[in-house]
Parts: C-alpha cells; sequence; structure tokens
C-alpha cells in the first residue's frame, strides 16, 4: 500500500538560478558592509583632524586615538545588539525580508557621517549603521547555509567570509587614488549610502530559505529563539561560541583596523596614499585567507584549525607590531600576511557557527554569539586607546600588548563541540 503522502524527491539537483541568486545577494551584502567598515579608518583622523581645528585645539593623535576609540567602541556595541535584533528578526519574519532591512539601516547611516560637526556625532551614527551591519553578518551565513547543499558549505563558507574583504580592498583602492583629506573626507562618506539601492533587488529575486520555512511550519507558535539559545540545551554552545568569537573581534578591532592610522603616521603628510595601500595591502591578504581558512577547514578538524589560526595570527602580529618602525614595501608585506592569518577566522566561522545551532534558532544563535563578541571587542578598541596614551602614541606597542588575545583562544577552543563531518542540526 502506498503511503498518501510520498517524501519529497532529494535526489533532483537544485535550481541552479535560486542557489546563484542567494550567494550574490549574501555576498553582496556582506561585501558593501566590507566597504562600510573599510571606509571609516580612511576617514577617520583627517575627519577627526578637521574637528579639532574646529575646535581651535592643536592637532594630537592622542585626540584622534581617543575619539577613534570611542567610534570603534559604539560601531561594536551597535553591531552586537544589530545582530540580536536583526538575527531574532530573521528567525521570526524571514532571512530575506530582514536582510534588506539590515542593509537599508548601515547603508543611510553611513551616508549620515557627512553631515558629522563633532566627534560624538561619528560616534552616534557609527553605532545606529552597526545595528545594520551586525544583522547582515548572521543572516546572509544562515540564508546561505540552509539553501546550498552541504559538500559545498566550505567553499560557500570562505567566499561569504571573503566578501566583507574584497569590500574593504575596494575602497582601499579608492582611497589610493583619491586622497582622503581634511576637506574631501565628508564626500568619501556619501559613498556609504550606495548599498541602500541593494535592498530594492532583494524582496524581488532572493528567494526565501526552504529550510526556515519547513521549521516554522513544524512550530509556528513555539519558537522563542532568545529563550531557546540560553536553554539548557544551548546555553554552554552560546558562551563558547561567543568567546572564540571575541578573540578574533579583539584581535582585529583592537589592533589590525588601525594599521591604516599607523601608516598614515610614519609615512606622513608627504605620503597621503600610505593608508590606502596599507588598507589595500591588509584587505588582499584578508582575502585569501578568508577563502584559505574556510578551504582547510574542510579537510581539518575544526578544534584543531582555531588553535593554528591563533597561534598563526599571534606570531605574524608579534613580528608586525615589534619588529617595524617605519612605512615602506616590507611593512606592507608584512601586513597582507598579518591580514591574511587574522582574517582566516571569518571564513572559519561562516563555516562553524552555523554547525552549533539548530534551523530555527540558527540566525539567532550565531548572530549573538558573533556579536556579543563584538562587545568585548568594544572593550579592545578603548583598551587599544589606553595603551597608546600610555605607550606615547605608539600604535605598534599597543598593538603588540592587544594581540596577546590569540593566547586565550588557543585554550578556549579546546572547550568547544567538534563538529567536522555532521550534517547542520535541524
Amino acid at each position: 500500500m502506498k503511503h498518501p503522502h510520498p517524501a519529497p524527491d532529494t535526489s533532483a539537483p537544485p535550481d541552479k538560478k535560486r542557489l546563484a541568486a542567494v550567494l550574490i545577494a549574501a555576498f553582496l551584502g556582506w561585501m558593501f558592509d566590507g566597504m562600510e567598515m573599510g571606509l571609516f579608518p580612511l576617514i577617520a583622523r583627517p575627519a577627526l583632524m578637521q574637528m579639532q581645528q574646529a575646535q581651535g585645539l592643536a592637532l594630537s593623535d592622542a585626540f584622534v586615538a581617543q575619539w577613534m576609540g570611542y567610534a570603534t567602541a559604539a560601531f561594536l556595541i551597535g553591531a552586537a545588539g544589530g545582530g540580536v535584533v536583526f538575527g531574532w528578526l530573521g528567525d521570526r519574519i524571514g532571512r530575506v525580508r530582514a536582510m534588506a532591512a539590515s542593509i537599508l539601516v548601515y547603508s543611510l547611516f553611513t551616508g549620515l557621517i557627512y553631515f558629522a560637526q563633532e566627534p560624538w556625532h561619528l560616534c552616534v551614527v557609527r553605532f545606529i549603521a552597526a545595528l545594520g551591519m551586525g544583522g547582515e553578518w548572521s543572516l546572509g551565513i544562515a540564508l546561505v547555509m540552509e539553501v546550498w547543499p552541504e559538500k559545498h558549505r566550505p567553499l560557500m563558507a570562505g567566499i561569504i567570509g571573503a566578501a566583507a574583504n574584497v569590500g574593504f580592498a575596494l575602497i582601499a583602492v579608492f582611497a589610493i587614488f583619491f586622497k582622503v583629506t581634511i576637506d574631501s573626507w565628508r564626500w568619501v562618506a556619501l559613498i556609504g549610502a550606495a548599498p541602500a539601492l541593494l535592498t530594492f533587488g532583494f524582496r524581488l529575486f532572493v528567494p526565501e530559505s526552504e529550510k526556515w520555512q519547513a521549521a516554522v511550519k513544524a512550530s509556528p507558535t513555539k519558537i522563542r529563539p532568545l529563550q531557546e539559545i540560553f536553554g539548557p540545551q544551548l546555553w554552554r554552545t552560546t558562551l563558547i561560541a561567543t568567546a572564540l568569537t571575541s578573540v578574533a573581534l579583539i584581535g582585529t578591532w583592537g589592533s589590525v583596523q588601525w594599521l591604516p592610522l599607523w601608516a598614515d603616521k610614519m609615512a606622513g603628510a608627504a605620503d597621503p596614499s600610505a593608508k590606502g595601500w596599507t588598507g589595500l595591502a591588509s584587505g588582499i591578504g584578508a582575502v585569501v585567507g578568508c577563502l584559505a581558512g574556510a578551504w582547510i577547514g574542510g579537510f581539518v578538524r575544526r578544534r584543531t584549525m582555531f588553535f593554528l589560526l591563533c597561534l598563526g595570527s599571534l606570531v605574524t602580529c608579534a613580528i608586525l607590531f615589534r619588529g617595524f618602525d617605519s612605512y615602506g614595501p616590507a611593512f606592507l608585506t608584512m601586513v597582507f600576511v598579518v591580514g591574511a592569518l587574522t582574517a582566516s577566522f571569518y571564513g572559519f566561522f561562516p563555516l562553524y557557527l552555523p554547525e552549533l545551532f539548530p534551523t530555527r534558532v540558527r540566525a539567532t544563535g550565531q548572530g549573538l554569539s558573533y556579536n556579543a563578541g563584538r562587545i568585548l571587542a568594544a572593550a579592545g578598541a578603548l583598551q587599544m586607546s589606553a595603551l597608546m596614551g600610555m605607550f606615547d602614541g605608539s600604535y605598534a606597542k599597543a598593538g603588540a600588548i592587544i594581540t596577546l588575545v590569540y593566547l586565550v583562544g588557543m585554550v578556549v577552543i579546546w572547550l568547544a563541540p567538534e563538529t567536522k563531518g555532521k550534517p547542520l542540526p535541524e
């Protein structure tokens, strides 16, 4: 006797157009996110210097470092909140609609930097823009990992992880050919509003995750994402995932994101393109690192991979911050290497984090754990500013201290679940 409701034919090949639409949408969303993140370090120093002059203050790198720390902390805290808010929204109303809203928020409020007149204005606008950026990451990753076949997940993780760094590199190329100065930084900020146009195509061309739709139909009134990820089954996983992402984010936002400012200081007014070349070297290295990190992660056990990434980041950052005191080709080469190692985590996390949370709470779980790490990274950014004051404005000495955080990651990873070879939890 035949079953009245036969199971769907899972052997049918996936719709290639559907897969491509999802990948392109997620890639562009995260790429523009990277452009937004790379844009601020380029305009921060000239913007804050102009604001110093407007207040009648003498130009000081201590003033720049202080407000750069505040603005970076505001961004990271906003991103943490956005990861929770938009992740929760994605689990309730769908990945696609929530992702379109997140892109609209981060693009419009980045463009509003144009109107900033005082340092605290930068902090406020960066905080609100970051709400959208934090949400976009978790939603894009959830959508791609749920739509694409399991065998492609390492490749997809690398591509999505690299997307932000492609954007970071693109904005660095722009800075090389367009000098970002006290007189031009406001026009550069307007570039940040461009991704708003992307949102119009989301609802028209990007399909929703069928896994999410099935999870909603299976329990339409029972999904309480925040309660579940802190419930008896997932609370330990959530806390460990947060600790792991915190290590990578502190290393990046507490030191590596400051490299363009360090290069700008070393090169001086004679070479205003130094920060652009430094951003480009770091961005290209990061693209390579993201792709390599995810690809190698497909063969190596997850815990072993994270340990090796921490070790490599610790060693290369020590060489950069303790071994260089002038801008030049050797410095840029080392920036490329550091960019690759420290960014390889962002190819690894899109592979690993979705494996820790079931479909019904995946966007919330990975969004909260990844972006809660940004709160601790905000503390790292403020410590970078404080350490610079302690070391007389030395980016190198402060960066050498902050990047010791990778030692923590080398220990915590052994408390995390090993998920290699396992399917995504339903």
